[in-house]
């Protein structure tokens, strides 16, 4: 479970990555987003409510 939640919060960072011409005036809303389900993901697995292993 770990690692398929690791390669899904990768995918999506760099998903809200501004590299693309449509993507340029979105400013920082994305990468926003991004960072906060990643604190979000972080506290949940330091308060042991994600599984790390299976």
């Amino acid at each position: 479970m770990g690692l398929v939640l690791l390669i899904v919060v990768v995918v999506l960072l760099l998903g809200g990555l501004p590299r693309w011409r449509y993507s340029r005036t979105w400013g920082y809303v994305p990468s926003g987003i991004m960072g906060l389900l990643l604190v979000i993901l972080l506290v949940l697995l330091f308060a042991g409510y994600v599984p790390t292993s299976l």
